[in-house]
């Protein structure tokens, strides 16, 4: 066999095996709230991740998506989440798919690969859930979509506040409670109930554990 043609089916093997994820995402009752307002705030978020065409899109008005290393994806999603969850009156979907990208273009709707088709795939069957995954391996979604499913009856109910202060934390991890006490000019004591309340410290729990476990695929 030429060795040139040795070359180029190693380098097919690398592209086409690098494991990567792709969220798919849209907004909840979007006409419900003014998109001067959101609009800003989640492309600011998606910005933290990458840059635009490339990494994330918008299109459609309220429909997005996002590329990031597989062990971020969740992350990803929870900061998303807490970024719409400012706004009063709309709330987010998001459908994380885990694959490779066999096409690679300068804009993220163009490219492909089964983490595309994961995604959307997902994001399709979707019905009352407002996270999910899909990736190479069933037992791996199935034991985390239950997990999904339960840390989404605390997301789905984060308020404004709640959603500020998760934000920033997922942002800033290096921030205690007493630094995000003296950023936004509360106690201390109520910063600490807030993240209570908002189940917190189980959603730390869970971005942990799926970090672990993501990197096993």
């Amino acid at each position: 066999m030429d060795i040139f043609f040795v070359y180029l089916l190693f380098d097919f093997y690398l592209i086409t095996n690098d494991m990567t994820s792709i969220i798919t995402g849209d907004i909840i009752n979007s006409r419900a709230e003014n998109p001067e307002k959101w609009l800003p705030a989640l492309k600011e978020t998606l910005a933290f991740f990458g840059k635009s065409p490339k990494q994330w899109e918008i299109y459609r008005g309220d429909s997005f998506q996002l590329e990031v290393s597989p062990d971020k994806a969740l992350l990803a999603c929870a900061l998303i989440k807490a970024t719409i969850k400012q706004f009063k009156n709309i709330d987010v979907r998001l459908a994380i798919g885990i694959g490779d990208k066999s096409y690679d273009s300068d804009k993220i709707t163009e490219s492909n690969g089964t983490a595309f088709e994961h995604s959307g795939t997902c994001f399709e069957t979707m019905k009352q859930s407002t996270l999910a995954i899909k990736s190479p391996n069933n037992t791996f979604d199935d034991t985390l979509n239950t997990m999904f499913a339960l840390a989404q009856l605390t997301m789905n109910s984060w308020n404004t506040t709640a959603s500020e202060i998760i934000k920033i934390t997922l942002k800033q991890p290096e921030l205690d409670q007493n630094d995000l006490a003296e950023l936004l000019g509360k106690s201390q004591g109520n910063i600490s109930k807030v993240l209570k309340r908002a189940g917190f410290d189980e959603i730390s729990k869970l971005l942990n554990y799926y970090k672990t476990q993501v990197q096993k695929l």
